[in-house]
């Protein structure tokens, strides 16, 4: 049989795939995110996130530097406030003396050059687990913008490299840019979760925070997942605010979108591969029903394959060994 076209010939041994390859990972694709608690020398395993620990500051500091030393540059910050802290102004989240004030001060201090991103949002400090100030239990834009300002400007004092919003709210970009550029950060980006949906996947995440809303849910400010159009809108929007970095939030069950957002902006665009996907390998790989290592990397390309220039990941660790 005579063809034209053989294409199994680009095929036919790994060499030869590996040379015509067209999307690679990298220890520099990743974001490590990290989660931290009060206290010294804790680490607390999360039930549903096995073998993934909220650290003390302590802990996290030895952390860094492992991580550091594997050819990971880039942790996403997340605290675990006290209950004695939480109240429905979200005042805590801007305490210079805050766990995650010390914390991002901490990590610079022990690695320099490691970037340091922080999550941006109320739900860890408020007394409702929502992600802004809640009045007559309507959760409220303004009020909350002006507060993310104000944690923002905080984070950026204490030496952080980029600030992550993660609220939803109406015109936080650009607020949180004039806040940093009036207080005179004008080197301190922000990563915004531009597009960030309403997903079921977010489970084992409120449980290492203890930050799931008390009423309701949070659809009327996260993105309803049948949308794709709303996406680009959001994130085309953030850009216009000056997002340095555009996010979209899941990532494995919107690799769509993140395809569409990659298409539609000229900033760099990640992706968050969340706590529910990892849980979901982490189980089908504990009965035996897929290969964990390969699953975790099939997955990521995957991420990186739709046009995530960044992905978050619990598997970072997991990834760059995986790698060699």
């Amino acid at each position: 049989m005579y063809l034209q076209r053989r294409n199994r010939i680009l095929r036919k041994s790994a060499p030869v795939r590996s040379l015509v390859s067209e999307t690679t990972l990298t220890p520099n694709d990743f974001i490590v995110p990290l989660f931290i608690d009060e206290g010294e020398n804790v680490k607390t395993e999360i039930a549903s996130m096995p073998g993934y620990y909220r650290n003390s500051l302590d802990v996290t500091v030895k952390e860094v530097k492992e991580l550091w030393s594997m050819g990971l540059k880039c942790v996403l910050l997340f605290v675990k406030a006290k209950d004695e802290l939480k109240d429905n102004t979200g005042k805590e989240a801007w305490n210079a003396d805050g766990l995650m004030q010390r914390s991002i001060k901490a990590i610079k201090d022990t690695c320099p050059e490691m970037v340091v991103m922080t999550d941006v949002a109320l739900d860890p400090y408020s007394s409702y687990g929502h992600d802004g100030i809640v009045k007559d239990g309507e959760i409220v834009n303004d009020e909350t913008v002006d507060a993310l300002v104000k944690m923002s400007v905080s984070h950026a004092v204490a030496g952080a490299d980029f600030v992550a919003p993660s609220d939803m709210m109406d015109g936080r970009i650009g607020a949180i840019r004039e806040g940093l550029e009036e207080s005179g950060f004008t080197k301190v980006g922000i990563m915004a979760y531009s597009a960030k949906y309403a997903s079921c996947f977010y489970g084992p995440f409120r449980d290492a925070l203890d930050s799931a809303p008390g009423f309701g849910d949070k659809k009327t400010y996260q993105m309803n997942y049948a949308n794709r159009l709303e996406a680009i809108k959001e994130t085309l929007q953030d850009v216009e605010e000056g997002a340095d970095i555009v996010m979209v939030k899941p990532a494995l069950a919107y690799l769509d979108i993140i395809r569409e957002v990659k298409n539609a902006v000229n900033v760099p665009v990640s992706a968050y591969n969340i706590s529910g996907e990892y849980a979901m390998i982490k189980a089908a790989a504990k009965m035996g029903w897929i290969d964990e290592n390969k699953a975790i990397i099939e997955t990521l390309t995957s991420m990186k394959r739709a046009g995530a220039d960044l992905i978050a990941t619990y598997f970072a660790k997991d990834a760059v060994m995986l790698l060699g």
